[in-house]
């Protein structure tokens, strides 16, 4: 993926946006320039052009890129397209965006094979004199973050989440423990205990805590619904193929954790994941059933397929208990968030203004899109129930907002608190973001967290 030594054979790769190329074009020798022309490179984003050397190898890699769009993506594409070989950057980039293009090459070369046979052919690697260490943290945890969600769900059940979040607290010192099976009872997490008691594989509060507790409290709360068939109010088929990725809200909490250990972010952390499996038994949760919660509220269960909120307001519950000064949950709650804004852009809801605009304009400074929607409490009415408390979903309209209210009922006043509905997986391929699991908001939650807490 990258080396430190530059051999005299590294091939120079040129990252050109259309100003880039029409000052580079005049000064490359007359047979480059027909052989870009002969392949009609303009240097619109994502067009690739290897120039020959005349000895039956490459002399120059000509990359196209958008120069409005971030530098992360800009050389993303060409791990997968590169033959194999030593290749460095030949362009004038602030150091900034060569940190950029590194994250973006390094995770380019990312690769779900673990259940296919071993690819020996040679990789592409980059030079660079030195990794930065932010731009290796980064690479590892969204690394991390795909390699959970890809996981088929026989391979990431409770008990692997677990065994996953366990690992990485060992790699940074950090304290883990877990409540497991009818122990959740015992400790007054029902909501978490009705969802995964129709499953053979055990429901569990994971809990992860690290640094030192003079620090800011921030707390992760993570969805681990490790597979999701929409328990007896079952999905559709073409629904359910894709729920191994129902746990991705677990997955983002542990990659963004490993972030801030990995970085030392002078905070206090604590990470907890509900993880179940939403299955289909003799003793899964009904439709119309009344669930307890730790919160001492009751819920009526309108539907078995809207499970993530209920595992999550035990979950909330417990984090608000120690009244951190963040309280943050990533989850794959809603379909309506997709119908909103599509695959590819999370939407946040927050209970705290100066919090949504300080999370605004670190996506900005990021470079990544995360949304802000309303937490409209009139909507709230559609969650109403004759029978208990309130329902956990309801109406035809607004399902993102309903949710988030739904969990809103779980936070109390005063502890700052933003949640986020996320998609988790890509849809289509794009340069450095392969089909399948993916890290969303990851680097905007995290520019957030460094502006705020890197500088107490």
């Amino acid at each position: 993926m990258f080396t430190q030594e530059k051999p005299a054979s590294s091939i120079a790769i040129y990252p050109l946006g259309k100003a880039g190329w029409e000052a580079l074009e005049p000064s490359l020798p007359e047979a480059e320039r027909r052989w870009a022309k002969l392949h009609d490179f303009s240097a619109k984003a994502g067009q690739l052009c290897l120039l020959p050397d005349g000895r039956g190898g490459i002399s120059k890699v000509l990359a196209g890129y958008d120069e409005a769009d971030n530098a992360r993506w800009a050389i993303a594409s060409l791990p997968g397209k590169l033959p194999g070989g030593c290749y460095h950057l030949e362009c004038a980039w602030a150091e900034s965006d060569r940190l950029l293009a590194s994250i973006g090459w390094g995770l380019g070369g990312y690769r779900f094979e673990q259940y296919l046979r071993p690819d020996n052919k040679p990789k592409p690697v980059l030079y660079l004199p030195e990794l930065q260490d932010k731009a290796q943290a980064y690479i590892q945890a969204v690394t991390l973050v795909r390699d959970l969600i890809n996981q088929p769900a026989n391979h990431m059940m409770p008990e692997h989440l677990s065994a996953a979040a366990e690992q990485l607290a060992q790699a940074f010192g950090a304290d883990f423990s877990e409540i497991v099976g009818d122990d959740l009872l015992t400790e007054n997490y029902p909501a978490i205990h009705a969802v995964g008691r129709g499953s053979a594989h055990e429901s569990r509060l994971l809990k992860l805590r690290w640094g030192n507790p003079m620090h800011p409290s921030v707390t992760l709360v993570g969805k681990g619904v490790c597979f999701d068939t929409g328990g007896l109010d079952i999905k559709p088929s073409q629904y359910m193929r894709l729920m191994k990725k129902d746990m991705g809200g677990a997955a983002h909490v542990l990659g963004l954790a490993r972030l801030v250990m990995q970085l030392k972010l002078p905070v206090h952390l604590r990470v907890l994941i509900p993880a179940v499996d939403n299955a289909i038994g003799g003793d899964a949760f009904r439709p119309g059933d009344v669930l307890a919660t730790r919160a001492g509220k009751q819920v009526e269960v309108d539907n078995t397929d809207a499970e993530g909120r209920l595992v999550l307001c035990d979950a909330l519950n417990e984090a608000a208990t120690q009244k951190p000064q963040l309280l943050l949950d990533f989850a794959t709650l809603t379909g309506a968030a997709r119908v909103a804004l599509g695959t590819e852009i999370p939407v946040f809801f927050s209970n705290n203004r100066e919090l949504t605009a300080q999370l605004q304009a670190a996506s900005e400074a990021a470079g990544e899109l995360i949304w802000n929607l309303p937490l409209h409490q009139p909507y709230f009415e559609q969650l109403k129930s004759h029978c208990a408390d309130f329902t956990n979903s309801g109406g035809s309209y607004g399902g993102a907002i309903t949710a988030a209210l739904f969990l809103n009922e779980f936070v109390p006043k005063g502890v700052a608190w933003a949640h986020f509905d996320i998609m988790a997986w890509n849809t289509h391929e794009r340069a450095g973001r392969p089909v399948g699991g993916e890290a969303m908001g990851l680097f905007a939650v995290y520019a957030y967290l460094e502006s705020v807490y890197r500088t107490i």
